[in-house]
């Protein structure tokens, strides 16, 4: 049964489902990627929807300190800006204290225990005064509750990938990871692609238990080999380097880069392995120039999962590696 538009409700719902899917994976990695160009403060005063609009948030902030002052018809004076970069904040509500944060509207004046008093106005402008000399070398804190305007940087990436304070800096992390992941997704895709090719057209004695065997590997739990092939590493001289790690990787994915390309490699059409060998094709031949084109998808896909599964492995590369 067809709608007037030719497709059936089933596909309707497909489609829908399909849409739905991509929606629910592309709005937390727009969200993410909206938030890594936005401040620290205004990530967590609203969410990314409201990126493009003015945010209220509660600041602590401090005046410029005792060098600063100067002295005005017998009172000792402190003014400036709260917000010497913004031109477009409005002060709601301020306050000298942390039990009082919105104790004053913009304009008012406080009164301070010391002595003295401090005015603060809606565009973040302050006038501290006190007919003694002040003794604030390090400012007066200001609690401000305002509206600030929509704020985008680039400092996140900066801090991010060259910011010393980082532990070796997340530059040489995400190099770090690119060394670990590349050579363990191509090595095991090379082995595999051979092996599976073997394992699914050429004729040789123990062919079934071998691919039983493969198949039975991918049972068997990671975690179980990391001690003895550790050990194996050290032994060899390849523990606590990429090398190792390599290694790892390709061993604890080839069962299933095997499993997936084998089972692929063998529905190909045999026609046309069959034409290639009367023709006089070699093996390795056949494997190159007809088996590995026509296996480009299934390639891809292994290549994607693989680099996907060693890019957020952590476990595996505290073991060989660190």
């Amino acid at each position: 049964m067809t709608t007037l538009a030719g497709k059936s409700p089933l596909t309707w719902a497909l489609h829908i489902s399909v849409a739905l899917l991509v929606l629910a994976w592309l709005f937390p990695t727009a969200g993410l990627f909206v938030s890594s160009f936005r401040t620290a403060d205004q990530i967590s005063a609203s969410g990314w929807w409201r990126s493009l609009f003015p945010v209220e948030q509660s600041i602590q902030l401090r005046t410029v300190p005792d060098t600063a002052q100067t002295e005005e018809g017998g009172m000792f004076v402190i003014a400036g800006d709260l917000f010497p970069e913004e031109r477009d904040v409005q002060i709601i509500a301020w306050g000298v204290t942390s039990r009082a944060v919105a104790a004053y509207r913009p304009g008012e004046t406080a009164i301070l225990r010391n002595g003295g008093e401090i005015t603060v106005t809606a565009a973040g402008e302050y006038r501290w005064q006190n007919p003694e000399p002040i003794q604030s070398r390090r400012g007066r804190r200001v609690f401000v509750t305002a509206k600030l305007p929509p704020q985008f940087t680039l400092r996140n990436y900066h801090n991010a990938l060259f910011n010393p304070d980082n532990v070796e800096g997340m530059g040489q992390a995400f190099l770090n990871s690119f060394t670990v992941t590349i050579p363990a997704t191509v090595i095991p895709i090379l082995i595999a692609a051979f092996a599976a090719y073997a394992l699914a057209w050429i004729e040789f004695p123990g062919r079934v238990l071998l691919v039983t065997a493969i198949v039975g590997l991918l049972v068997v739990p990671l975690q179980l080999a990391f001690i003895p092939l550790l050990k194996l590493h050290l032994w060899a001289g390849i523990g606590k380097g990429y090398i190792g790690v390599w290694l790892a990787h390709t061993g604890f994915g080839l069962p299933m880069a095997i499993y997936l390309l084998r089972n692929y490699i063998a529905f190909l059409p045999r026609d046309i392995i069959e034409n290639a060998r009367i023709d006089g094709a070699t093996e390795f031949q056949i494997f190159l120039r007809l088996v590995l084109p026509l296996s480009l998808p299934a390639l891809a896909s292994f290549s994607i999962f693989q680099f996907l599964w060693v890019w957020n492995d952590l476990l595996v590369a505290k073991v060989f590696l660190v």
